[in-house]
Formats: structure tokens, sequence, C-alpha cells
């Protein structure tokens, strides 16, 4: 399979966007009881010759939403106080969430790993959320997340072929 680069993933992603999507209405109608473990297969596939720190686009184009636990795990890791993390590095995003202030995200390093990597927030140790039970709910933003991950775009278009509907 193709390992489109960010900039060609742009293309691809606005090119499928709308099979996409028509084929994720048709995948919620159908309740595939064999999507979770498919999906969880097909991730694994993908990320086994997938290797993010070639790409880093997620940290350099979005921002992850951060809880309080979050928060407590990477303020005490930085030695800073909670307030002080909150000040410095989040805001709050239309929904109410915090989120990192800037993008690129502040704790990404040239050769695109992460300063915080032990302690990462919750969604950037899940991302790009292609493994998780429950898929279906999580269409929405795979949308999304298919603009931003080559591997996300990959596994969604192996599913198209594996699971044809």
């Amino acid at each position: 399979m193709l390992k489109p680069t960010p900039e060609e993933l742009s293309i691809l992603a606005k090119e499928t966007f709308v099979e996409t999507k028509k084929y994720f209405q048709k995948l919620k109608k159908r309740q595939q009881k064999r999507l979770d473990p498919l999906m969880q297969d097909l991730h694994e596939k993908e990320f086994e010759k997938t290797d993010c720190l070639e790409c880093g686009n997620c940290c350099k184009t979005s921002s992850p939403i951060v809880t309080e636990k979050d928060i407590q795990r990477i303020a005490k890791h930085l030695r800073i106080k909670e307030v002080k993390f909150v000040e410095q590095y989040l805001e709050r995003d239309g929904d109410d969430y915090y989120v990192m202030q800037e993008v690129p995200c502040v704790f990404l390093d040239t050769d695109n790993s992460c300063f915080i990597y032990d302690v990462r927030p919750k969604a950037c140790k899940e991302y790009p959320h292609t493994n998780r039970r429950k898929f279906i709910q999580l269409t929405d933003l795979t949308l999304k997340n298919i603009e931003i991950c080559p591997a996300t775009y990959n596994i969604i278009e192996e599913l198209k072929k594996k699971l044809p509907l």
C-alpha cells in the first residue's frame, strides 16, 4: 500500500471524503459484529510498517484534548504546578475541552519525537484511534484523521476492501 506524504494525503483525503463518509454511514446501519476485531487487525498490520517519527503530522497540525489526569501527570513530570501548566500550555476549545495552545505542539522535537512522550496526553497515546473498541462511534473523528495521518488513510482504504458494502 502507498505511503502518502502529508501533502499528498491532503489531496487523497479530499478525493475520497464523500465516498468514505457514505461508507461509514452504511457501516453504521449494518452493525458489523466483526468490525472492531477487523479494525484492530488492520491497525496492527499498518503500524508494523509505519514509523510515526517519519511523519509527525498529527503533532504538527492538530491539538489533542488534554484531560485533568493528563494535566496532573505532565505538570508533575515538568515539575511545575498544574495551574502553571494550564496557563503556559493550554487553552479551552469551542467544546470547552483543554487543548494545546500552539500548533505544532510545543513538545514536538525537530526529529518528530516528543519531549514528554512517556507522560503524553491520553489522546496522543491512543491516536489515531483506529484500534479502539466501538470504532463505529469514532467515524466522524476518523474522517478528520484521514486528512492528517497517512496510516489512518491506509487503514480505512484497506477496511473498504476487506469489508465491502
